[in-house]
């Protein structure tokens, strides 16, 4: 989905595809994710990503998001630095290499820029 000038979106009511999580990255439950892009251009992504109940582990590229959606805990494991509670309206800049573990309470979704 490409989203034009002046187009809008509720990104909260977004149909995304997901897929399970591959099982090296999953800690706990069967969560799945899934994204759906609405703009690629000047070396920067932005999109609607969504990871349903569990725990998985990840290692981010840049990025900052906003949680649209959903509760959970984001902790970094590589730089060690606080949790950070993901509720809608949190902001989260992420760079490229951090080591994340996911624990998503409620299906959780964001916007994100990378």
């Amino acid at each position: 989905m490409r989203l034009d000038a002046g187009a809008a979106v509720v990104a909260a009511s977004l149909v995304i595809d997901d897929e399970p999580i591959e099982a090296a990255q999953v800690r706990a439950g069967s969560p799945r994710a899934g994204f759906v892009e609405l703009d690629e251009a000047d070396r920067r992504t932005i999109g609607v990503w969504e990871h349903s109940p569990g725990t998985s582990t990840d290692v981010e590229s840049d990025e900052v998001f906003v949680v649209v959606a959903g509760s959970g805990l984001l902790e970094f494991t590589e730089p060690a630095l606080p949790p950070v509670e993901l509720r809608p309206g949190v902001i989260v800049r992420l760079t490229e290499g951090m080591r994340t573990v996911w624990t998503v309470r409620e299906t959780l979704r964001k916007v994100y820029i990378a």
